[in-house]
């Protein structure tokens, strides 16, 4: 029947299906994929049972599979609850119908619906099927990999998040325990294993035929028997693909770029109610827009409004990290999915009576490329177009997860706020929620900061006032200049020079500036980004090209919503097509804000005319500098190339090519230091436990000791063989040190001198190994015979041979073989003793059971 087989399949199956976990909000369709998974596994054990053909195996694998989908989602329509009917079949495919439906409508995470339940255990269900059927029908546990990769191609074509490390190394691990169970089998065809402990204790009474040492023997290794064999190529096989599935986990995060959200990301994404679909930093495109040299147009739009639209808004970014704004993670749910001529979700805190309405055709050129967000005027109430796009319902941002603006026309009906200075000024007080999540600041934010927000603002008398100062002295009173070649903002330092040392920047230093002062004073407060109106092109058309890019703050007023202000430098000294909205530019006198009293302020320069006189430091001329459009490059790179992630790369490489020469010369100072002290002459009496040959047999570790000149001949020999594999030269295990010395004599051509100290360090292995003598070589001429013979080899070898000696020895691995060898042969050594950790947890499991405590 192959029970372990058919088991391991189905094991291998669910562990696969890990990686599905990102596409569902609750864990309840894991419940249905084990169902189907035990049916399958059921249904093969039954057709192997019967003894039927192969290709007939998947058949009834295949009708178990429906019984229990038929008894977990039509037993009401069923025979008995299970024997499937026409009306559950039609109830089955119905209930498949809505599951597709509801999958089409929602956006991962979905909510594990009925139907969509019903087919995630269908599709986990036939791939089980087919798991089984090659694994163990087929005995062929390779191909079966790749209906088990198929899983996890459908949450990687889904998400842009991946679905983590830890669901890819719990179905690495299920795969390769499916290899290794079929290999199992397949070694078991040849005839029954032997089962036999590595380290075994004589029985009692019996002859070992080794000399008394007075001290316990616990065994050798037996080598020699088959179970020993096939364990050792069990263990080996382990270790490979244990260490494969650590690189595979590990070395992404070592790549620079390939890994931007760690090796420790768990979550695989977002999860939850919420969803990032975005670039990872939208202020990192308005940089690159800004730079270029070529004028590309982005796009162009149509609109019989004479004043035109305004801003065209891609983000709203209302978190602040304390360097960086972004926005938080998108809900998509089942309403937020677009409808030619559905009605959006309100602007928040807008009466529409303070506004205009604007329908604007916006055409955007076919060599745009993945613009995921559109272009909009603020606030937007209706958008017609094709593909699959969603809306925020907080922010109103419209996103799609598939398609591109590139090449599309829509139309989008918005209504724009209109407010006036004095409705602003009287606006009313701000909504709880609102104050929570748009005043929120981190820690840490500098008291300078705090101190010149209060300087700027002082003698502002109302909300709206406090937001002009602040406006009118990043682009009047405070000598700013608009300068292109300011590096972006990415520490808080950056954000203390820019506002109180430099003062030159675009509009991302701006913006961010304002909204976070605005914060500061309590305002609500958000950074847009997105289009400027551009330029008319026409009576009713307006193109915008990629030099139009902007960043601006939005500032929350009830009555009138999120309405602009406009803090960046405009014109020929500044972003050429920026304007400042009339509700912002009202005369204020007095305080730090005025003209008078920023040329004697501490935190403004002796004057802004001598600042911006500095021919040097002039801003850049927009018209000089053409910026080409982002949207036609990847998004999310960085402004330029940064050397320091691939300098940490290559000197982590440096290091890592460095350890096996380390631990090679680690190895000889221990082995050599180990052996210093008193008591190695040859007028001792031999030392006890001079002939034991050490843990792992004559080649493995050697724990020397000062007193035991057996340790010394041991150290020399693990010496010699180690130079010896180091160059490239031919070692066999089996040979005596007499053979192995003569061997190495004819390859090496030795002198004299080189020949007598290889002589002697074979004479004293043989001592040590096969008799009671002691040797009468001291360390001291061994170490030295050792270094003689190294240089007959390294002077043999070539040139090649001896970089690669020093470099990466091969030597270093045997050496961690052997350890971890003789470790695990420890270890299971301390199992097997009567008295030892395992027997007593045992005998203590065993009282508990009959309840003796």
């Amino acid at each position: 029947m192959r029970l372990r087989m058919t088991m391991t399949a189905a094991l291998a199956t669910l562990a696969g299906a890990v990686g599905l976990y990102p596409l569902f909000e609750t864990a309840g369709w894991f419940a249905a994929g084990l169902g189907a998974v035990l049916a399958v596994a059921a249904g093969g054990l039954v057709a192997r049972r019967l003894r039927l053909p192969a290709p007939l195996q998947p058949l009834v694998a295949l009708v178990t599979l429906l019984l229990c989908l038929n008894l977990v989602y039509a037993a009401p329509e069923s025979v008995l609850g299970f024997v499937p009917t026409p009306v559950s079949l039609r109830h089955l495919v119905d209930l498949g119908s809505a599951g597709w439906g509801a999958a089409n409508r929602y956006a991962a995470p979905v909510p594990v619906l009925p139907g969509i339940g019903l087919l995630t255990a269908a599709g986990i269900g036939l791939v089980a099927v087919l798991v089984d059927f090659l694994a163990v029908g087929l005995r062929r546990a390779a191909p079966a990999g790749l209906p088990l990769l198929a899983m996890y191609s459908v949450p990687a074509a889904v998400r842009d998040d991946g679905i983590g490390w830890v669901p890819f190394a719990v179905g690495a691990l299920g795969f390769l325990a499916l290899l290794m169970a079929d290999s199992r089998e397949q070694v078991g065809g040849w005839g029954p294993l032997v089962a036999r402990r590595r380290w075994s204790a004589p029985r009692d009474g019996a002859d070992t035929g080794r000399p008394d040492t007075g001290r316990p023997d616990t065994g050798r290794a037996d080598t020699a028997l088959p179970g020993s064999l096939a364990g050792a190529a069990t263990t080996g096989g382990r270790r490979i693909a244990l260490g494969a599935v650590a690189v595979a986990v590990v070395l992404p995060a070592a790549v620079p770029g390939l890994q931007p959200r760690g090796v420790f990301d768990l979550r695989g994404g977002s999860g939850g109610d919420t969803r990032t679909v975005t670039t990872p930093d939208p202020l990192v495109s308005l940089k690159r827009e800004l730079t270029q040299l070529d004028d590309s147009a982005v796009l162009s739009y149509r609109t019989e409004d004479p004043i035109g639209p305004g801003y065209l808004r891609l983000y709203a970014l209302d978190r602040f990290d304390g360097d960086r704004w972004t926005y938080s993670p998108l809900r998509s749910g089942p309403d937020d999915r677009l409808r030619d001529g559905d009605r959006l979700p309100d602007p928040p805190g807008l009466s529409f009576g303070g506004s205009r309405r604007v329908t604007t055709r916006v055409s955007v050129r076919e060599e745009v490329r993945d613009m995921t967000f559109l272009p909009l005027p603020y606030a937007p109430r209706r958008v017609s177009i094709d593909g699959d796009w969603r809306v925020d319902p907080e922010s109103l941002m419209i996103y799609s997860l598939r398609d591109s603006a590139g090449g599309r026309t829509y139309t989008v009906e918005s209504v724009l706020p209109q407010p006036t200075g004095e409705e602003l000024e009287n606006a009313g007080g701000y909504p709880a929620q609102i104050v929570r999540r748009y005043t929120d600041l981190p820690e840490g934010v500098p008291q300078q900061v705090r101190e010149l927000t209060r300087r700027v603002t002082a003698g502002a008398s109302t909300v709206h006032d406090q937001a002009v100062r602040l406006q009118r002295w990043f682009t009047d009173t405070g000598g700013f200049v608009y300068d292109l070649t300011a590096p972006a903002p990415k520490r808080r330092s950056d954000l203390l020079d820019f506002l109180l040392h430099s003062k030159r920047g675009y509009c991302e230093q701006f913006a961010a500036s304002m909204a976070l002062m605005a914060r500061i004073l309590g305002i609500p407060a958000r950074v847009a980004m997105g289009y400027t109106a551009g330029v008319q092109s026409g009576p009713d058309e307006w193109t915008v090209r990629s030099r139009d890019a902007h960043a601006w703050p939005e500032l929350y007023f009830p009555g009138s919503g999120w309405v602009r202000f406009e803090p960046t430098p405009s014109g020929m000294q500044g972003q050429g097509t920026a304007t400042a909205p009339a509700y912002s530019t009202p005369t204020v006198s007095g305080g730090v804000g005025t003209d008078s009293d920023s040329s004697s302020s501490d935190d403004s320069p002796s004057s802004a005319g001598e600042e911006s006189a500095a021919p040097e430091n002039a801003p850049r001329d927009p018209a000089a500098a053409r910026p080409e459009d982002a949207a036609t490059r990847p998004q999310g790179a960085d402004e330029g190339f940064s050397a320091l992630p691939w300098a940490a790369g290559g000197l982590l490489a440096v290091l890592a090519l460095a350890v096996p020469a380390v631990a090679r010369v680690i190895a000889r100072r221990r082995r050599w230091a180990a052996l210093a002290g008193p008591g190695t002459g040859p007028g001792e009496g031999p030392g006890e436990g001079a002939r034991d040959v050490p843990p792992g047999g004559p080649d493995g570790p050697v724990a020397a000791s000062a007193s035991d000149p057996a340790s010394a001949a041991h150290a020399a020999w693990r010496e010699l063989r180690a130079d010896a594999l180091d160059h490239g030269l031919e070692w066999r295990a089996g040979d005596s040190p007499r053979a192995a010395a003569r061997r190495l004599g004819e390859v090496l051509e030795l002198d004299e001198a080189g020949a007598g100290a290889l002589r002697r360090i074979a004479r004293a292995e043989e001592l040590a190994r096969y008799s009671r003598r002691r040797s009468a070589e001291p360390p001291e001429r061994l170490r030295a015979d050792v270094r003689t013979v190294r240089e007959a080899v390294a002077a043999a070898a070539g040139r090649r041979a001896r970089l690669r000696a020093r470099l990466l020895p091969p030597s270093t691995l045997d050496e961690a073989r052997g350890t971890l060898r003789s470790a695990g042969d420890r270890m299971a050594a301390l199992a097997a003793r009567p008295d030892g950790p395992v027997a007593r947890l045992r005998a203590l499991a065993a009282r508990a059971r009959r309840g003796g405590g």
